[in-house]
């Protein structure tokens, strides 16, 4: 690496850890200033305590009055209990501070939830991004929090730096009018000065180079290794497959290869390689505390302070090098964690450059919101092929309608269309005769309650699982769960409707089946009562009689507003007032299942014959 790569990594590596120490601030401005507040009352303390018990010396050897001498030790006695005190609610307070763990996750989740486009979810290099910031932030600390570790000793070290050399300031002063020979005489000399703090500066530069040596590789390596036994307890632990092939072995083997592995490229290296600066640093220490000693001695001896800032300024010394070497370390230490911070900023940069309107939506009691697809094409991100391809439908309000069609012939699409998760390549989407992207997005997407294929149920209570809110309608989530059939086994819980669903958050939870779970899913479409409600595919695992029964009892509860179903069962698509056959991203055919069954050269007679025997 060439001397101009380093000069210009510095900046880089500067400008990202000041960009992170932004982002902890914008995320919890009051917990940064309290850990500063924290770090400064602690290093002041010593100080405090240093200089009077010096000054405590001096004045007894001086033979200062009685009174003096008890004044001095009851400001000494008193501003340590002041300080104990201080220190003692800054800790209770800087405990609160174990709160940002969950203020950087809800950073994370925020950018999920509210700044990060539907293409970027989807996304199968953002959700391995996302997994890689999880998995080196809780196996090693690294990232934003890495900063959060260090900020209280960085600025510590700032203040102790300040500190120290306010009050070693006096040390070098010198006592020209008076007449000295030999040793005493160098020592009063101004050059003298000037040496010991070039010893100083070597000692500093040799405690900074001995840090910025070590670790490097390990840093750099400890992502991969990281990621790969991550990836191997994953592993152990994910499906009955490594039960039933006995690969719990194979698993067991690789994570102990994995720590081989990371043992042999950097523990022992970075071993040999502290050992070695460890030493050089001692020795340099060594010398440095020696020609201190002489240098505090002698002119404490000459009579230039007194004997008490001897300790003083030994004690201020040593907590300056202390501080330096803190520094120095916290800077390493962040400097290695800004390849892991570049990942984080990959994360929150993610743009989210989809214009979200400003249009009200008009609020309707008769559910009438009219939606026309226009001369509509779409591309995804990075495809050149087109998942849908010039279609055109106006839906009529309270009309029930089947998608069908193969897989990816544009059913899914459609709906990810309809509900602004992404936005036309070509043509129009309609609201009302206006562009849907001139609307309030949030308030557009309230129109839709959509139960898809990978739908999911949270481990939190029933009613917070039907109504997505932790506060809500009770008669309302007990009316939804009602209509779906499975209100009977929930009434007769202990809890009711604050029955934990499984026990991934509460222990006490309640286990569900996969019907039961459908029907709590469908339950949470009905709560949400939006004027369109689409079921793409929810009952997949269901078999067809199943799957019909649902949809049968699923379309006397949705009442005037408009539904949609996608399945690839045309079984219950018999229920519909319409069916659009999708083919190839186009709609091939649209009408009712009579008429559509009957045209033998149609794409729906095709689909509808390859499945009629289960139908039978």
């Amino acid at each position: 690496m060439t001397k101009k790569k380093n000069r210009r990594s510095l900046k880089n590596d500067l400008r990202l850890i000041l960009r992170g120490y932004r982002v902890l601030y914008e995320v919890c401005p009051q917990n940064i200033i309290w850990i500063t507040v924290n770090a400064i009352a602690q290093q002041f303390a010593p100080y405090f305590t240093l200089y009077l018990s010096a000054e405590i010396i001096n004045q007894l050897i001086a033979g200062a009055s009685l009174q003096t001498l008890l004044t001095l030790a009851l400001v000494t006695v008193t501003g340590q209990l002041f300080l104990n005190v201080t220190l003692h609610l800054l800790s209770c307070k800087k405990e609160e501070t174990e709160s940002i763990n969950f203020d950087l996750n809800e950073l994370y989740m925020l950018k999920v939830g509210c700044r990060m486009q539907y293409k970027h979810l989807e996304n199968p290099d953002t959700a391995l991004l996302r997994q890689k910031i999880r998995n080196f932030s809780n196996f090693g600390g690294h990232g934003l929090s890495t900063l959060l570790w260090c900020y209280e000793t960085l600025f510590g070290a700032i203040a102790n730096i300040v500190f120290s050399v306010s009050l070693t300031m006096s040390l070098f002063r010198t006592m020209p009018h008076v007449t000295l020979t030999g040793f005493l005489a160098c020592v009063n000399h101004p050059l003298s000065a000037l040496v010991l703090l070039v010893l100083i500066g070597l000692n500093i530069a040799v405690k900074m180079f001995s840090i910025y040596q070590v670790e490097p590789k390990c840093t750099k390596l400890w992502s991969s290794f990281n990621f790969r036994f991550a990836r191997c307890l994953k592993y152990a632990d994910h499906n009955a497959d490594v039960t039933v092939l006995g690969a719990i072995g194979l698993c067991i083997e690789r994570c102990r290869q994995t720590l081989i592995d990371y043992d042999n490229e950097c523990l022992r290296e970075n071993f040999k390689l502290a050992a070695k600066r460890s030493f050089i640093d001692r020795t340099m220490e060594t010398v440095t505390n020696l020609a201190l000693y002489l240098y505090i001695g002698a002119k404490s001896y000459i009579g230039i302070f007194g004997v008490g800032n001897f300790f003083l300024y030994t004690g201020t010394v040593d907590r300056f090098l202390r501080a330096v070497s803190d520094f120095g370390s916290s800077i390493s230490r962040l400097r290695q964690n800004n390849d892991y911070l570049i990942e984080v900023y990959r994360y929150l940069d993610l743009p989210d450059d989809m214009y979200r309107g400003t249009l009200s939506v008009e609020k309707r009691e008769d559910n009438k919101f009219e939606i026309e697809f226009r001369n509509v094409s779409f591309r995804y991100p990075g495809s050149d092929t087109y998942a849908l391809k010039n279609v055109s439908f106006k839906f009529r309000i309270g009309e029930r309608l089947a998608f069908v069609g193969m897989n990816g012939s544009g059913k899914t699409t459609f709906v990810k269309l309809m509900c602004r998760l992404y936005d036309p390549t070509e043509g129009q989407i309609l609201l009302k005769g206006i562009d849907i992207s001139k609307y309030n997005y949030d308030e557009y997407v309230k129109l839709f309650s959509v139960v898809f294929q990978d739908y999911f149920t949270f481990a939190f209570s029933l009613g917070e699982n039907v109504s997505a809110k932790q506060d809500y309608d009770a008669e309302k989530v007990w009316s939804c769960l009602k209509h779906v059939g499975v209100w009977n086994k929930f009434s007769k819980t202990e809890r009711g409707l604050e029955t934990p669903l499984g026990t991934g958050y509460q222990t006490d939870g309640v286990e569900i089946s996969g019907g039961e779970a459908q029907k709590v899913a469908l339950a949470r479409a009905l709560y949400k009562d939006a004027p369109y409600i689409i079921l793409d595919e929810p009952t997949a695992a269901l078999d067809p009689i199943a799957e019909a029964e649902v949809y049968a009892k699923f379309n006397e509860i949705v009442g005037d507003k408009t539904a949609i179903y996608i399945s690839h069962r045309l079984s219950s698509c018999r229920l519909a007032d319409k069916i659009l056959v999708f083919h190839d991203g186009e709609i091939v055919q649209q009408g009712s299942h009579d008429r559509l069954v009957a045209d033998t050269n149609g794409k729906y007679y095709e689909l509808w014959n390859a499945q009629a025997q289960y139908y039978t």
